[in-house]
């Protein structure tokens, strides 16, 4: 049923359009008629005057096909690229391997997924396979920290299953577990003086930092939580004794009480230097996004077992270390997983994904909603 040649064609028609994140005007113009010219109602959402990005989220519907009570299903992808992303030229080697030609990230991430959900659509309607309504939402601003999906309305979601396209790892894979992510901003501020006059009459935040850091726990905390420190700014002339620093951090884990509790000790231990030292504390923090975690016997995570085993794909479950748009649709209150496309070495210039996988890949989203039906 998958036209290989028609897919691979999509894909470097895809890749090409210029779409760096922040800059979604073109390849959201270039869906936006895709969709049209499938015969599926499409829309725009409104969420870039809240994103700060060049478009908004697209919301495409394919009604139901034939007398059926399969669940309302949506596949979402991210329109949007890393950098450097500009004028890629993809090359097809002849080990089978699709590539940048050396100087530009190739962009299927996650372009190797929007071009899998149009081979759906074209299969679906060539063959007329039952379904129930299917929604796709290709969304701005992934890579800037999920921008787009966070800034989208909730309510213009209709499904009652998700499926992610946009996981590293083999296809078939699936990603049933990814943690929430808490941003972390710190200040310290201490007291100016000459550094080689008087230092002893100033307090140096940057002393005060540097014990407040040794006092954390970072790295990998457990097997569900992480933490780490991003940035470390201030100071400026050798001779004054600095009296400001800002840090920026995050803490992540599956488990909403860990992530709260490393919160909770990476505040203590910054107040505490700054007590040991005279300084005054400034500490903030938010969740960027929620976690989520499907069993084996979620219905999400059993029809897309179901499909991997029709095709003798391994229908391998994992825990992701990362957040994607499937962390903030699971917030919206819709049970997602995030498929594994297949590429390798994403946000490199190395970035790459086989031919063979990129068919696999769009077997496996027919089949999930082949399988939607027959289940």
């Amino acid at each position: 049923m998958i036209d290989k040649q028609r897919l691979i064609h999509e894909f470097l028609e895809l890749v090409r359009i210029d779409s760096e994140t922040k800059n979604e005007r073109l390849i959201a113009d270039v869906l936006t008629n895709k969709f049209k010219l499938h015969g599926l109602e499409v829309t725009e959402d409104d969420s870039a005057s809240r994103s700060g990005h060049g478009a908004g989220n697209l919301i495409a519907l394919l009604p139901a096909v034939g007398n059926t009570d399969a669940p309302k299903l949506f596949f979402t992808c991210h329109m949007d690229t890393v950098l450097p992303g500009r004028g890629v030229d993809p090359v097809i080697g002849e080990d089978g391997w699709i590539t940048s030609a050396g100087d530009t990230i190739l962009g299927a991430d996650d372009k190797a997924g929007v071009a899998a959900l149009f081979e759906l659509i074209r299969v679906l309607r060539e063959t007329e396979i039952p379904h129930g309504q299917i929604q796709f939402v290709i969304t701005a601003g992934e890579e800037s920290g999920l921008m787009g999906a966070r800034a989208m309305d909730a309510s213009l979601l209709d499904a009652e299953l998700g499926y992610a396209v946009d996981s590293n790892g083999e296809i078939g894979a699936i990603a049933v577990s990814a943690p929430t992510q808490a941003k972390i901003s710190m200040e310290i501020h201490g007291k100016s003086a000459h550094a080689g006059v008087n230092p002893e009459d100033g307090i140096s935040a940057i002393q005060v930092a540097g014990k407040a850091i040794a006092r954390m726990k970072l790295g990998r905390i457990d097997k569900d939580t992480t933490a780490n420190i991003g940035s470390f700014a201030g100071g400026g002339a050798t001779n004054v004794v600095t009296d400001h620093v800002k840090l920026e951090a995050e803490a992540r884990s599956v488990v909403m009480e860990k992530v709260e509790a490393q919160i909770a000790s990476m505040k203590e231990a910054l107040e505490a230097a700054c007590a040991e030292y005279g300084a005054k504390p400034v500490f903030q923090s938010r969740i960027a996004y929620p976690s989520f975690n499907h069993t084996d016997d979620s219905e999400v995570v059993r029809l897309a077992k179901k499909a991997a085993s029709g095709l003798g794909l391994s229908g391998r479950t994992f825990q992701s270390g990362g957040g994607s748009d499937a962390n903030v649709f699971n917030g919206f209150g819709v049970p997602t997983v995030n498929l594994s496309v297949g590429y390798e070495n994403i946000h490199t210039t190395e970035e790459r994904i086989r031919v063979d996988d990129l068919a696999k890949l769009a077997e496996f989203i027919v089949e999930i909603v082949r399988q939607s039906v027959r289940g």
